[in-house]
């Protein structure tokens, strides 16, 4: 029987390496790695905040309470995603790190535009004004970097 390391494998199809290869390690080391903190920092924080507001004053803000809720979930997906390692998973955190911008986008303009409608403020509001900006200029980080640690599309058997 030969032995399993003395087989060769195509490029893209090493079953000893995990998919996505040197792209999804990087993604979990040096800037990676303090982008995944910060994430996970929002994520504990919009959803203990969300928590608190809707379980205690839902009735005073119910759509900015809601909106902080979807903010932490939102900032929750976003951290798994980046932690995972595979296409998939980096297909998950650039959608969640997309909507994230949108929410950021779209609540921060909201906010500033009908500023009754959001009588306490979310995450999101006035562009994360309440968390010194970071809520805008995370996402745009995060996919900048999602695009630098693409994984590699493997090679298929006939190239």
């Amino acid at each position: 029987m030969p032995d399993p390391a003395a087989v060769p494998v195509p490029d893209g199809f090493d079953v000893n390496r995990q998919e996505g290869g040197q792209a999804d390690d990087a993604r979990r080391r040096g800037p990676g790695r303090v982008l995944i903190a910060i994430y996970a920092t929002f994520a504990l924080a919009a959803t203990a905040r969300a928590a608190y507001q809707l379980s205690t004053r839902f009735s005073e803000a119910p759509v900015a309470y809601l909106l902080s809720a979807f903010a932490g979930l939102v900032y929750v997906l976003a951290t798994m995603a980046l932690v995972r390692v595979g296409r998939v998973w980096w297909r998950i955190a650039v959608t969640a790190v997309s909507v994230e911008l949108v929410g950021v986008l779209v609540v921060g303009t909201l906010s500033i535009l009908d500023r009754a409608a959001f009588p306490d403020e979310t995450v999101w509001s006035v562009f994360g004004r309440g968390y010194g900006f970071i809520p805008l200029i995370l996402p745009i980080l995060g996919l900048l970097w999602l695009r630098k640690t693409r994984p590699a599309t493997p090679r298929s058997p006939t190239e």
